[in-house]
């Protein structure tokens, strides 16, 4: 989830980020200089280019604490993302200061660590496709055509066996029902949507042995973990980026838990029938024949993270007045959409 912030107020913001607002600061052309803000990330759109600094937070399944942390994370973020988009991610950068000066890779001690990607064109973006009413059954048999052998080439083994089991997707939906039950009874999550969500969750993780079959018939994978429309260009090709680096088991994950995130995410922008399309192709191509079993409820947990994520994202204390309301939109909208997803079963 992206999110416009265009407060004036930059002196509530880190000093790196004030001075990347600058156009000077950067060594080349830096038109359209725009801030956005995620809960997690300060990106800056400069000319052909996008520079993506990590906030220093701690949400327990994700540690940016420290300069350290976020280096090593803006590592592995360029690593990972090249299996998919080798030409999109080019290289850490540092944000250093000396002499009270500051400077983008330049001299002195580092401040933040980034990294720099190639900028696509906005108006490409999936999401944006979508919202122009211009998705088609070609563009999504390009999106399978490109996950289908991305998955059979992806890492395997014991290490991510164990995190798809279970007890171990338990972990992962236990956690964000718990992060979530903060907010119940505000305007984007009634006590019913809830315990709708949670009761359903629970139930469908007591059967042990699907999650076991799924294992064995080689569904465990190293997989992207954030698998929605905003993370995708349709540009001179399909981009897929900005998979999950911060946790493992976020990404170490049936490949079911990834397919499901941009269904439910065409679900949610009322694409039901393209959705259906979507995995009635991509089971056919990887001949995963036992999908749908898991399917709805690996939707349902992805629209309760987007949720969860929204009312975070609402609740910072940096963001503006309309990033705020567009969060709680947003929030609203999918914990909605799981319930619909936990009533169906």
């Amino acid at each position: 989830m992206e999110l416009s912030n265009n407060t004036t107020m930059t002196s509530s913001l880190p000093e790196f980020v004030q001075h990347l607002m600058d156009p000077a600061s950067y060594p080349h052309a830096a038109a359209d200089l725009h801030l956005i803000q995620t809960h997690i990330s300060y990106v800056f759109l400069a000319g052909d280019s996008v520079y993506k600094f990590k906030k220093p937070m701690n949400f327990g399944f994700l540690d940016f604490s420290t300069l350290e942390k976020r280096k090593y994370f803006c590592e592995q973020e360029l690593t990972l993302n090249r299996r998919l988009c080798p030409t999109i991610y080019l290289d850490l950068v540092s944000v250093n200061k000396a002499g009270g000066a500051l400077s983008l890779n330049g001299p002195g001690e580092p401040l933040e660590y980034g990294i720099r990607m190639v900028r696509m064109p906005t108006e490409r973006m999936m999401n944006r496709v979508i919202r122009a009413g211009d998705l088609t059954h070609e563009i999504l048999d390009g999106i399978v055509d490109i996950l289908v052998p991305f998955y059979e080439r992806a890492a395997s083994g014991p290490k991510i066996d164990a995190l798809c089991t279970a007890d171990a997707v338990s972990v992962n939906v236990l956690e964000n029902l718990a992060q979530s039950e903060q907010f119940v009874g505000c305007s984007a999550l009634s006590r019913a949507e809830y315990d709708a969500i949670g009761n359903y969750a629970v139930n469908f993780l007591k059967d042990t042995a699907l999650f076991e079959q799924r294992i064995a018939a080689g569904r465990a994978k190293d997989c992207h973990g954030d698998l929605h429309s905003a993370n995708i260009c349709l540009a001179d090709q399909v981009y897929i980026y900005d998979c999950i680096e911060f946790n493992e088991r976020f990404r170490y994950s049936d490949v079911a838990n990834d397919v499901a995130f941009l269904a439910m995410d065409l679900d949610d922008y009322g694409l039901e029938t393209l959705s259906e399309y979507f995995i009635n192709r991509f089971q056919e191509a990887s001949g995963d024949s036992g999908l749908r079993q898991v399917l709805n409820f690996y939707k349902c947990y992805r629209a309760t993270v987007r949720g969860k994520i929204g009312l975070l994202t609402a609740h910072e204390e940096e963001v503006d007045d309309a990033t705020r309301a567009e969060s709680l939109n947003l929030a609203t909208q999918y914990f909605r959409l799981a319930q619909r997803y936990a009533e169906v079963g």
